[in-house]
Parts: structure tokens; C-alpha cells; sequence
């Protein structure tokens, strides 16, 4: 059943969605980098702040003031304006107030834990004070002889650090939205390319296509080889892959000089549109070829084949076809054969009750279809006959015993 989305909707949709996923994921990453670069940058500034008001010897010598509050509170605001910071505060070690954004707060108690810089250490991270959830910075406030006397704070706001990456999440938003569009209008523009390249069919039509052809194909009585321009068998049917006596999977991409026979290569080389006879095995084959050479360059081309075996006439074309070879035989050997080799392929036979052309060819070292070529010569001469082996599996299989004083 077709499926009520037709390909072109579906190609869509599957390629839009993929470009949102895509798209989606870019941005929360990108969004998490740029929060984390925010913080990193606010971090950097308030740490530098925090220890330029711990250096600053006017600061430290206020703490041994009557009211240090009197010195360092205009210092600490100062610095807070100009650095854009939410506060500034500097207190002793016992944890008093000596600055704060709101003047009544002087003199008071810090409200979160002082102990890390008082031990020496920075501290960085989030805490809940007077003003509210802040990213703040707490640094140690040295004498002149080393020891800790007090401590300098420096924070944002965690609402405005999360206002300011809204501001600059905008444009992220705006920038992932325009890729969106432009990825599904690229994704409309390919869906259109890949329907031209299947002439607008749908799934369920291709389907159909394909199945109609793999059973036409598969079920004529007729052979069908097709090779590409680099000699190469891209389709053949199951009565090609019987006449040639291999197997469909076997001469799929196979070499076709070697696995069609130099007979039948010539035949779909030159080109034949009447039709040539030609013997392959024990059939008879009628062989028709578009022709798979233009020019001297290699083409695509077809080569159909024929079975006239029981037919009267090719009978009679294969008498005369024996007595060309018998012919051929008293003033020598075929086009193409040894003699060397035809005596060693004698001799590999001879040696053996029978055998295949597969068997011979390793025996002599030559390919299969070679030694079917010299073994088929010598059954032709009266020096071996061929018989049908049924017990291999699937189709029969041709054996060949040598004659002893033709």
C-alpha cells in the first residue's frame, strides 16, 4: 500500500528535520559557550579588580585608621562604577564591613563565609548575600609583612550576568532561525533534484518497476548480458548465467572478455544485429549486440542471446560449423590456440579417468575458460568427448575423458 505521504514530502520533511536537529543542537552549544565566556570574562574582571583595591597601599593603610570606612568606601565606589560591577566590598579580618554598595551595611558583618580568603585563598563561585544571588570573587588583603588582615569581595549579579546573556542569546536565536529557513529551502531545492532524477515516480511505483523487471528479466528464455564502458557485466538474467555455465552472483561486475568468452565478446564488441551463431558449451546460441565500442572508446551496450540447439536449422549450421573445425584442424589449429598448450591440456587429461575445465585449468595453469576453450577443441577433433555431470549442485556441470587412438 502507498504510504499517504507522497516521496517529495517525506524527502522534505526527513531533511527539515534533521536541518532543526542539527540547527538546535549548534545553538544550545553555542549557547553554553557563550554563557561560559561570559562568566569567564566577568570572572577575569572582578578578579582583577578584587586584587588591585587588595594592592592598593592606600587601602591597606586605612585598616590601622580610626574609621577605615572613611577612606576605603569612596575608593570601593569608585572602583564598582567604573568596573560595572554590582559591589564592592572590603572587610577585616574579624569580617566588618569597610565598604558597601548601600552605606548603611557599614560596619556590619558580612553576611556569607569569609574563611577562604582569610586562609589565603581565592574564592570563586556563586553566593546568596545582602543584595541577592551573586558571581562574586573574594580575595585576601595582605599587610606589608604578609599576613592576611582582611578581605576584598567583588560580584555581579547573578539576574543581570543572566539579563546580559539574554541580550547576546538574541542574535544567537536570530542567526539559528535564518539557518533553519535557508536549510529547508535547500532541503526543498534536493528533494526537487532527487524527484527529476527518478521522473517523479513514487516509492510504491519504483517498487513495482523494479519487481516487474527482476520477473520479467529473470523469466525470459532469452539471455541478457549488459556492460558498461570499462567492460564490466552490470546485469545478467538467469538464462545468460545458464548458457555461460556460471552463476548469476558470479558474473555480476565480472571482467566480460573473461567470462562471456572471446566468441561472444566479439560479438558484443563489433556490434550484431541479425544475429550470429555462435557455440558456447553444449548449446547453440544465436548472439544479437548494440555494439560496445564507438570510435574505439568503450560504450555501454547489450548482448542478447538465443538457445537454436534443437532448432533444424542451426543443427545444420552446426554440421557446417564441424566441418569448418575439422577443416581448421588438418591445416592447423584455431585462431587464438597452442600447440604447446593444447599437448599439456592433452596430457592433463589423458592423466585423469575425466575432468573439468576448472580442474584442467589449475593442472596447466591457465583459466577456466581457456581450458574450455582447448578442451572443447579436442572434443571438436574426436580426441575427447563431453559429457553432463548431475551431481553438482544446481544446474549440470561438463566433464571431459580423453579418446585413446582416435
Amino acid at each position: 500500500m502507498a504510504s499517504k505521504m507522497t516521496l517529495r514530502m517525506q524527502l522534505l520533511a526527513l531533511q527539515a528535520l534533521i536541518v532543526f536537529l542539527v540547527t538546535l543542537g549548534t545553538g544550545i552549544t553555542a549557547g553554553a559557550l557563550q554563557e561560559q565566556a561570559l562568566r569567564e570574562s566577568y570572572k577575569d574582571r572582578m578578579q582583577a579588580v578584587a586584587q588591585s583595591i587588595a594592592s592598593l597601599p592606600t587601602v591597606r593603610e586605612a585598616f590601622d585608621d580610626d574609621d577605615p570606612s572613611a577612606t576605603i568606601q569612596p575608593i570601593a565606589e569608585v572602583i564598582r562604577e567604573a568596573s560595572d560591577l554590582a559591589y564592592v566590598v572590603v572587610a577585616n579580618a574579624e569580617g566588618i564591613r569597610y565598604s558597601h554598595p548601600n552605606p548603611y551595611r557599614i560596619g556590619e558583618r558580612v553576611s556569607t563565609d569569609p574563611s577562604i580568603p582569610l586562609s589565603g585563598h581565592i574564592y570563586v563561585g556563586t553566593q546568596t548575600g545582602t543584595l541577592g544571588t551573586s558571581w562574586r570573587v573574594k580575595v585576601p588583603i595582605r599587610s606589608d609583612e604578609g599576613d592576611v588582615i582582611g578581605t576584598a569581595s567583588v560580584g555581579i549579579l547573578e539576574s543581570e550576568l543572566n539579563d546580559e546573556f539574554m541580550g547576546n542569546l538574541a542574535w544567537l536565536i536570530s542567526a539559528m532561525l535564518a539557518a533553519a529557513v535557508l536549510g529547508v529551502f535547500g532541503s526543498a531545492w534536493v528533494t526537487s533534484v532527487i524527484r527529476r532524477r527518478i521522473y517523479l515516480l513514487e516509492p510504491h511505483q519504483i517498487a513495482a518497476l523494479v519487481k516487474n523487471q527482476e520477473t520479467t528479466l529473470h523469466g525470459l528464455s532469452e539471455g541478457v548480458v549488459t556492460v558498461d564502458g570499462d567492460g564490466r557485466i552490470t546485469l545478467v538474467n538467469d538464462a545468460a548465467a545458464r548458457f555461460l555455465g556460471r552463476d548469476v552472483a558470479d558474473l555480476d561486475g565480472a571482467d566480460a572478455a573473461e567470462a562471456l568468452g572471446e566468441e561472444l565478446h566479439t560479438v558484443l564488441r563489433e556490434g550484431e544485429d541479425a544475429g550470429r551463431p555462435v557455440i558456447v558449451g553444449s548449446h547453440v546460441l544465436v548472439a544479437r549486440s548494440t555494439g560496445g565500442e564507438v570510435d574505439g572508446a568503450g560504450v555501454e551496450a547489450t548482448l542478447l542471446l538465443r538457445d537454436h540447439t534443437e532448432l533444424h536449422d542451426v543443427v545444420r549450421r552446426v554440421e557446417a560449423a564441424d566441418a569448418i573445425i575439422a577443416f581448421r584442424e588438418r591445416f592447423g589449429l584455431p585462431k587464438g590456440l597452442s600447440a604447446e598448450t593444447l599437448d599439456r591440456v592433452s596430457e592433463a587429461l589423458s592423466a585423469r579417468a575425466d575432468a573439468s575445465a576448472t580442474e584442467i585449468g589449475e593442472a596447466v595453469q591457465i583459466s577456466r575458460v581457456s581450458a574450455r576453450r582447448y578442451l572443447e577443441h579436442l572434443a571438436s577433433s574426436g580426441r575427447a568427448v563431453r559429457t553432463l555431470d548431475y551431481s553438482t549442485k544446481g544446474r549440470p556441470g561438463t566433464r571431459y575423458r580423453a579418446i585413446e587412438n582416435p
